[in-house]
């Protein structure tokens, strides 16, 4: 009578194969939360780029395009809540929360003293950010990805 079942070698062979496989493709699945991060910054990113549009627009409408400084009813409530720059949300968290929604519960942040600017990441996570720069008189405001740890370490809630 023959005995059914895998026999010592066929075991090991398939043991091995599987050690092979896991050893080329445990790379790939190991960097998914980096890939995951990164794909939430790009996120971020038209969100914002989406956000500055619309509001060019109104801005536009209002004729304050060309403002140094104006300020923006976003709601409709007669408020003026939003401080625009040539058409664009000021590089502050308080403007750019207001025309992107979750920005200041999701992501953190760090201003930057003296200049028109304003970076947006995850916490704990200096790969890759967001620079948020207002807009000036001869250029339209930017929001670009970053890939500098030193300039998206620090980043807080």
């Amino acid at each position: 009578m023959k005995a059914k079942g895998f026999t010592l070698i066929e075991l090991v062979v398939v043991i091995v194969i599987l050690g092979i496989l896991s050893v080329t493709a445990a790379p790939r699945f190991l960097n998914l939360q980096d890939d995951a991060r990164n794909a939430a910054i790009a996120g971020l990113r038209g969100a914002m780029n989406g956000a500055m549009g619309i509001v060019y627009g109104k801005a536009a409408l209002m004729g304050v395009e060309r403002a140094e400084e104006a300020k923006l009813d976003t709601d409709g409530t007669g408020t003026l809540d939003l401080a625009i720059a040539y058409g664009y949300p000021k590089a502050t968290l308080n403007d750019l929360s207001i025309v992107v929604q979750g920005l200041r519960e999701d992501w953190a942040h760090k201003e930057i003293p003296g200049s028109a600017s304003i970076h947006f990441g995850i916490a704990g996570y200096d790969k890759t950010c967001i620079k948020y720069t207002q807009a000036g008189a001869t250029s339209a405001a930017t929001a670009v990805v970053i890939k500098d740890p030193a300039e998206c370490s620090g980043l807080t809630k």
